[in-house]
């Protein structure tokens, strides 16, 4: 099926190859996947999703798994069900919720901001001394993998698919360079929590990727070039500026806390 053909309204869009990432759990995939091409405005409110089996192919999922995706993004007001017809985007922002957002969501929000501060400052600690290590372990594969993240993630970011998985896949690759499974486990458990924050997301993102693309793109590329070739100080000075760079773009993208 022409993909131009089922985005109608929303534009061009595709989604990030889930190959590699089987073995963890698919509904979630799924899930981010359409929640940030939603909350970013690259799918618009209105738009109504291809049909199940389509997506389910775009995937390369099962149907129920597809399924339990689109229940959570229902369960977040981010679409909505007409019978007999599809799958509708509503408002990202959830204006087209019937409650107005009140005390108890900003509390929530402010706490969600607070844990991923906590999360970035975790990251401020591990991922510049895993640079580091990955400089002076990294054998020929690990190149190639870090090239490879880095080129899904420029690929994406040209064909206006989403950048979630391929981001942090390159992360996940710096980890796995340094040779220690302890820092792979902790770096897995920092990974973006796109399924616990989608109140944070109604008010960081007006319509606007939470990151800056090409800012990334050109930090990771610095991080990669210094691990290549061997230059271990400079690799951790270059992921402390990255991290230390993401927290001002998330920061920045705030819309008056």
């Amino acid at each position: 099926m022409d993909k131009a053909a089922s985005t109608q309204r929303s534009g061009e869009f595709s989604f990030a190859d889930l190959q590699q990432s089987k073995a963890e759990r698919l509904a979630d995939r799924v899930y981010e996947n359409l929640f940030h091409a939603i909350v970013t405005g690259m799918i618009t409110a209105g738009t109504k999703l291809p049909p199940e089996n389509v997506l389910a192919g775009e995937f390369d999922v099962s149907r129920p798994v597809l399924r339990e995706a689109l229940d959570k993004l229902r369960e977040d007001g981010l679409i909505s069900s007409v019978r007999g017809s599809g799958n509708y985007v509503q408002n990202a922002l959830g204006a087209s919720r019937e409650r107005a957002v009140g005390d108890d969501d900003d509390r929530d929000a402010l706490e969600r901001i607070g844990d991923m501060l906590n999360g970035i400052e975790l990251r401020l600690i591990v991922e510049p001394q895993a640079a580091y290590l990955a400089a002076k372990r990294r054998g020929p594969a690990d190149i190639e993998r870090l090239r490879e993240a880095l080129d899904r993630f420029s690929e994406a970011m040209h064909t206006n698919a989403i950048m979630h998985y391929h981001d942090y896949a390159f992360h996940e690759a710096v980890a796995i360079a340094t040779c220690n499974p302890r820092i792979v486990k902790t770096l897995k458990s920092l990974e973006y929590d796109v399924t616990r924050s989608v109140t944070l997301m109604r008010f960081l993102v007006k319509f606007q990727p939470l990151v800056r693309a090409e800012a990334v793109q050109a930090e990771h590329e610095e991080i990669f070039r210094h691990i290549e070739a061997g230059a271990a100080t400079k690799a951790k000075r270059a992921m402390r500026n990255h991290i230390e760079h993401a927290r001002t773009r998330m920061m920045n993208s705030r819309p008056g806390f």
